[in-house]
């Protein structure tokens, strides 16, 4: 199977995934207990206007109609309007994207940063006391929730000492705590993950030639190992990156950021239904979109991985 057939393949399937979770996160959302008239209305309103609003929306139509009635809206490229703001939905993911997709870039420049020495330095004193301290730093960093790591940077670095903006966003400044919150989760993973694969490049034949032939340390770890130990490391950022774009929840709600993040939770909040569609489909667009790219990219970093194609 050539190049082509597959990504078409792929591309059909991915299509297919979109379609199934759009259908179960509808049939879950529209299962959840409450009356979204009773939310737009507010509590005092009457039993006509609440007739109305059910009309209006489809409310009053069995669940299998509403789906038969969204799914027709996505073919037409219309993910819809909020039941709380009227505001439609492309609209408001478009306008706090910029945002999510800052902080994420920035998030991700910080963590790798860091981890690709880590994650070489490592492997080259692999077994000696630097790298069981970067190990026990790395399960440290992954066993913190990062609700209460965003709070306590938030209070220390930015409430008590006044080196960061507390909340809000002003700018890219405003990106530096949250960025640095969630390089803070990321950073022992990824070196603990470059560890694992520079351990097993520098066993390789072609990194004992490159020493043989007398190459410096530097050039036979960062020019020779690095960048085939990379190669795994890229699916699992490629997943990470899709995930960030898809709203950081946690992170943006502590520091008040307007992202895709804090617009998903208060559209559950509300029950904001359309509004919880888009982001869900956003998140899950990302994820499927990077699936297909790290594809592509494996053969562009490494044109002897051919299989499957």
């Amino acid at each position: 199977m050539n190049f082509l057939s597959r990504f078409l393949t792929r591309l059909f399937w991915s299509g297919v995934t979109l379609l199934g979770t759009a259908v179960l996160v509808f049939f879950l959302i529209n299962v959840m207990p409450g009356d979204v008239a009773r939310i737009i209305a507010g509590p005092k309103a009457t039993p006509v206007v609440l007739a109305e609003i059910h009309h209006s929306y489809h409310l009053d139509e069995p669940i299998w109609k509403r789906l038969g009635f969204y799914l027709d809206q996505l073919a037409h490229g219309d993910l819809g309007h909020s039941y709380v703001t009227d505001q439609s939905v492309t609209q408001a993911i478009l306008t706090r994207l910029p945002v999510t997709a800052s902080l994420a870039a920035t998030a991700v420049v910080m963590w790798l940063l860091v981890a690709v020495p880590l994650g070489v330095l490592t492997a080259k004193y692999r077994g000696r006391w630097f790298d069981r301290g970067v190990l026990v730093g790395a399960t440290f960093s992954l066993s913190l929730p990062a609700f209460w790591l965003a709070r306590m940077l938030q209070y220390g670095l930015a409430y008590k000492l006044g080196w960061f903006p507390v909340a809000g966003f002003r700018g890219f400044t405003s990106l530096l705590l949250p960025g640095i919150t969630l390089a803070f989760l990321f950073v022992g993973y990824y070196a603990r993950l470059i560890h694992t694969n520079m351990v097993e490049v520098l066993d390789s034949p072609y990194v004992r030639g490159a020493r043989a032939r007398g190459a410096s340390e530097a050039t036979v770890l960062f020019r020779h190992a690095l960048p085939n130990a990379l190669i795994p490391v890229v699916t699992v950022l490629g997943m990470d990156v899709a995930g960030l774009l898809g709203g950081v929840l946690f992170t943006e709600n502590v520091f008040a950021l307007p992202g895709i993040g804090t617009l998903a939770v208060q559209s559950v909040f509300n029950l904001d239904v359309p509004m919880i569609m888009g982001t869900v489909l956003l998140s899950a667009t990302l994820v499927v979109s990077a699936n297909l790219a790290v594809d592509i990219l494996y053969r562009w970093i490494d044109p002897r991985i051919k299989a499957g194609y």
